[in-house]
């Protein structure tokens, strides 16, 4: 930043920008403030259902398609699970069933009681949703309407099946709107009241980030319920963190430059337009790397990966505006005072070009508190400074020695009762289930869609696989010799209780055709979604695939999870490399460098190896986690990445700008003291906004927490503090290279440290 001489003619008419602020200010409390209400209104518009996280143009999706023409379309059933020592009473299980067949949300006969075949203790009832039923709220009203059943003491009665994981999901979601925002802007509170020992500044820190929470959720409303983007919980989970995180550091960096400025000039008005001209490129430049790094997802095959792309970077792009708009117009109306009870005052030393020495204490708390942070990174530099190859090396190896446990981490998807880190009852009661009936309570059939005139062909293929019981074609709705679920017991069914008993003597009727083509179900003998069940699918795709003329496809739960885990592999294959080329390209334009922009993007990738590394560690040995969702890895790369070039730029930014002036050696260490503070800060802010979605009792949200927020420590604290700087030092003026900086001396050398 070039400080304005004293003789320099007053050009601002401070009155004129004062007005102008309040005019901005007001307009963004008058206007996103209400737009508030969209953060609690996003559920209206979200889509949990399998459809929104199902792999594009894989087999198990195109077999999902076709299998809506054959079958009528239902809601998702929910089984109700009796336990009781001594066996359930089944006149009382009877008189629940009339009772819930009476209900509005009930499609259909209610199947049961069912006595458990293995555990006799344990009975169930089948209750199929009609399709425009809310399982959440159908759900609900079950699980009171049962536990006002008279069931005799000791009965333990649970509603699980697809309604009830369906609903106790969207429960776990549920604690977005409140839960996860009081936490992360807690987080984030706390933070910066000791990063700024201010108590306004914090506040209105918290504010834009609200403000642009505000603005974002309502545009990601209004778009979602125009059917342009798709969003499903973790999508919300993840822009809350994302636009309170992304709005804090640009924050920091902003209110960083605006208090160095602060004590070179003596105007307010004249510090802010210094500050913002120092920061506005970065922050450009890191926000727009953010929203296409993001967007990169859109090349992904899973819906779910390609759906977070928009919503991020709507996210992003609402942090952006928020942060160069409402919080430069708030710090020229408050002046100085947004700093109290210490006060920047202003040094006409500093002006005159002792700008080193203000540099210190920029971004920091206060006066004091800046110096003292500032003699912390002065040792930092004065570290990295005097032994460069030691220091990056030794960082090096620390990262290669995390990378190392990569291979470890299994993320070959969980099943959904692992899903869930607190007890609920769906999983209890599909426990219970399995006590009953054995592990076929667990299993789901595949689907298999083939030619009609090879439909025994694929039916005889199917039984000669290993871990396939039975198959069968699909038969019109009350037709066919399917009978009830296996363990159904007792001499029929009450009134409004369906059996499904087949007819005797009547003749055998034709499978159900559409298009030419047939439905056959095959019996999985092993629980859903484990790694055996789709172990046996991949087998069964093969032996069906095999028969000449059938256009075999195979569907089902089991095939969606293979299809999710061979994408994810596809998508972390092709999303990888885009994000890298993109974060190059803007780096590359950036500095008008090719040496220092790949210097970063290979430290980045080196950082996010070790993060997943130890997250390998972590997850497998020290919390004993079931595995992780095959998109926990790409998810993880691309904020990694994509927020990792954040302080890239902030960093490498100031760098070039001290190079330019004082040489490649002064600039690096001067850059490493001025922005130590305010980077650490930052990566601190975002470490803990993404840690607050572990308060969701989500599997998924609890790892990609774990993986951003100590992948961003670690990526603030060794890579942009110790290894980028003394890869730097070593690698000389070269790091500018091909740009003049790499040739030429400095315009001037003060005295300190010696440039190159």
């Amino acid at each position: 930043m070039t400080a304005e001489t004293p003789s320099r003619p007053r050009r601002r008419r401070p009155r004129l920008w004062t007005a102008l602020a309040l005019v901005v200010a007001v307009a963004w409390i008058a206007g996103a403030g209400p737009l508030g209400s969209f953060v609690g209104r996003l559920s209206e518009v979200q889509s949990n259902d399998q459809s929104a996280f199902l792999p594009l143009n894989a087999e198990s999706t195109e077999v999902d398609e076709v299998q809506r023409e054959f079958v009528e379309e239902r809601g998702a059933p929910a089984f109700v699970a009796y336990s009781a020592p001594g066996g359930v009473d089944t006149a009382q299980v009877e008189e629940d069933a009339r009772a819930i067949a009476g209900a509005d949300y009930v499609d259909g006969p209610v199947v049961g009681p069912l006595t458990g075949t293995e555990d006799e203790d344990v009975a169930q009832l089948v209750v199929p949703l009609s399709e425009d039923a809310d399982a959440a709220a159908a759900v609900e009203d079950l699980r009171a309407l049962l536990a006002d059943s008279a069931t005799g003491p000791g009965t333990d009665v649970h509603v699980t099946g697809p309604a009830g994981f369906a609903a106790d999901l969207s429960a776990a979601f549920a604690g977005i709107d409140g839960t996860l925002l009081a936490v992360a802007l807690a987080a984030v509170l706390v933070i910066l009241v000791a990063v700024y020992r201010s108590p306004l500044l914090p506040l209105v820190v918290v504010a834009a980030s609200v403000l642009a929470l505000a603005l974002a959720a309502a545009v990601v409303h209004a778009a979602a319920g125009a059917g342009w983007i798709v969003l499903n919980g973790q999508s919300q989970g993840i822009l809350f963190i994302l636009v309170v995180g992304a709005c804090t550091d640009y924050a920091l960096l902003l209110v960083a430059r605006h208090r160095e400025a602060l004590v070179e000039h003596r105007r307010p008005l004249d510090a802010l337009a210094a500050a913002v001209r120092g920061t506005a490129a970065p922050i450009l430049a890191s926000g727009g790397t953010v929203i296409l790094g993001v967007l990169c997802l859109l090349a992904s095959d899973l819906e779910s990966n390609r759906s977070l792309g928009p919503v991020a970077a709507l996210g992003i792009g609402a942090a952006l505006v928020a942060a160069l708009t409402f919080l430069p117009a708030v710090l020229l109306l408050l002046g100085r005072a947004a700093f109290w009870p210490v006060l920047p005052r202003h040094r006409p030393q500093a002006a005159a070009g002792a700008a080193e020495a203000a540099g210190g204490a920029a971004g920091e708390a206060g006066e004091g508190g800046g110096r003292a942070r500032h003699r912390v990174w002065a040792r930092v530099a004065d570290l990295v400074g005097r032994r460069p190859r030691a220091t990056w090396l030794a960082t090096a190896l620390v990262l290669v020695a995390g990378a190392a446990f990569v291979p470890t981490f299994q993320a070959e998807g969980t099943s959904t009762s692992d899903i869930f880190r607190t007890e609920v009852e769906a999983v209890t009661g599909q426990e219970v289930l399995q006590r009953g009936f054995g592990t076929d309570a667990a299993a789901t059939p595949a689907v298999i869609v083939a030619d009609v005139g090879r439909a025994e062909d694929i039916v005889a293929a199917a039984e000669r696989v290993e871990g396939v019981s039975a198959a069968r074609p699909v038969y019109p709705e009350g037709e066919g010799p399917q009978g009830p679920p296996a363990g159904a017991q007792g001499d029929g069914p009450p009134p409004g209780v369906q059996g499904a008993e087949g007819t005797p003597g009547a003749p055998a009727p034709e499978p159900r055709v559409v298009d030419g083509r047939i439905l056959v179900e095959a019996d999985i003998a092993a629980p859903a979604e484990s790694a055996r069940a789709v172990e046996i699918v991949r087998s069964l795709r093969a032996e069906v695939h095999a028969v000449p003329g059938a256009s075999a496809l195979v569907g089902g739960p089991d095939a969606v999870l293979l299809d999710t885990v061979e994408t994810a592999q596809r998508d972390l294959a092709v999303v990888v490399p885009l994000v890298l080329l993109v974060v190059l390209a803007v780096l590359v334009v950036l500095l008008r460098s090719v040496v220092a922009p790949l210097l970063l993007v290979g430290t980045t990738v080196l950082s996010f190896a070790a993060a997943l590394g130890v997250g390998a560690v972590v997850f497998n040995h020290v919390l004993g986690l079931p595995g992780a969702d095959p998109v926990v890895p790409l998810f993880a790369f691309v904020f990694l990445v994509a927020l990792g070039v954040d302080y890239n730029i902030f960093l490498m930014t100031r760098a070039r700008e001290e190079a330019v002036r004082v040489g490649n050696r002064a600039g690096v260490l001067r850059a490493l003291t001025v922005t130590g503070g305010v980077i650490t800060s930052a990566g601190v802010v975002l470490a803990a906004t993404f840690a607050a979605l572990a308060v969701l009792p989500v599997l998924f949200l609890l790892q990609l927490a774990f993986l951003v927020a100590f992948g961003v420590l670690l990526d603030t604290l060794v890579v942009r503090s110790l290894l980028v700087p003394a890869l730097a030092l070593d690698i000389g003026r070269a790091t500018w290279w091909p740009s003049r900086l790499s040739r030429r001396a400095p315009a001037r050398v003060p005295p300190g440290p010696a440039a190159d």
